[in-house]
């Protein structure tokens, strides 16, 4: 899926994806069996086949919420001229949607359907709005991935919710762990491993824990150099089941404009809610 125009021997599937021949052969074939693939009857080399269309209909059903989503979406990214993306959550991981424009060079480096881990500092905007269970899960995960309990993360990390609770959306700022993950999912996209791809992830998150990268306080005059701005959307529970992302900020912009940006996608947020609810006055 992350390499939808490509076709895939058998030897390199087995590398790619750090099985052994017999176990990968017999997955192809079963997955070739039922149209999940196609096997070119020349080269052998497998692509995807057309039951993972209706594979994919079925999990797009999953997220009603991405009808409503494309033409907000679509229409902030013209008014606004920067891309966005929407991102959803399991309990491990967070995974992007979808895109519209370019939402960010690490967005657009990690592809559809891939995945950065549901640990602290990442995932803030779906924590914030989650029971206080899902808190503290979050957290944990994050001092897990870092050797035990460090009493000065855990606090930094707690403001940070409170403040993307208050206000009602989430702000990260462009680090050094962004750069060099970027760079990273560049050069795996051109050999790609799942090993190396949660390997880089995990450095990531790992990396982002030690920098300045949720902005806690906004003054509207000061200037900030900003990565992204997310605002959930919540339709059952008040619980987000995605959140809409804006990126490719450029350059620096004032707390002004973050502000402004953020009331817009939140004005979407609510359109689309209302519309996933059935609510006819939108």
């Amino acid at each position: 899926m992350a390499n939808p125009h490509q076709a895939f021997g058998l030897t390199e599937m087995t590398r790619r994806l750090n099985l052994n021949k017999a176990t990968c052969h017999a997955i192809l074939t079963t997955m070739a069996n039922y149209g999940f693939l196609i096997q070119h009857p020349k080269t052998k080399a497998y692509r995807l086949g057309p039951s993972i269309i209706a594979a994919g209909n079925a999990a797009f059903a999953q997220f009603p919420v991405l009808e409503y989503a494309r033409p907000e979406l679509e229409g902030l990214q013209n008014d606004l001229k920067v891309g966005f993306a929407v991102t959803a959550r399991s309990k491990l991981h967070q995974v992007l949607l979808a895109l519209y424009g370019h939402a960010t060079p690490l967005i657009d480096s990690f592809q559809l359907g891939l995945r950065l881990p549901n640990t602290a500092p990442i995932a803030a905007c779906f924590t914030a709005f989650s029971p206080a269970k899902a808190l503290e899960a979050w957290l944990t995960r994050a001092h897990e991935s870092r050797g035990g309990y460090n009493e000065r993360l855990d606090q930094k990390l707690r403001v940070s919710v409170i403040a993307i609770r208050a206000r009602g959306y989430e702000v990260t700022l462009k680090t050094k762990a962004e750069e060099e993950l970027t760079a990273e999912l560049s050069r795996i996209h051109q050999s790609w491993s799942l090993t190396e791809l949660e390997d880089a992830a995990n450095k990531y998150q790992n990396g982002v824990c030690d920098e300045h990268y949720h902005l806690d306080r906004i003054d509207p005059k000061a200037r900030y150099d900003v990565s992204t701005i997310a605002v959930p959307v919540c339709v059952y529970r008040d619980v987000p089941v995605m959140c809409f992302v804006a990126g490719s900020i450029d350059k620096p912009i004032t707390g002004a404009q973050i502000e402004d940006i953020a009331a817009r996608m939140k004005e979407s947020a609510d359109r689309v809610t209302a519309l996933a609810m059935g609510k006819t006055s939108v």
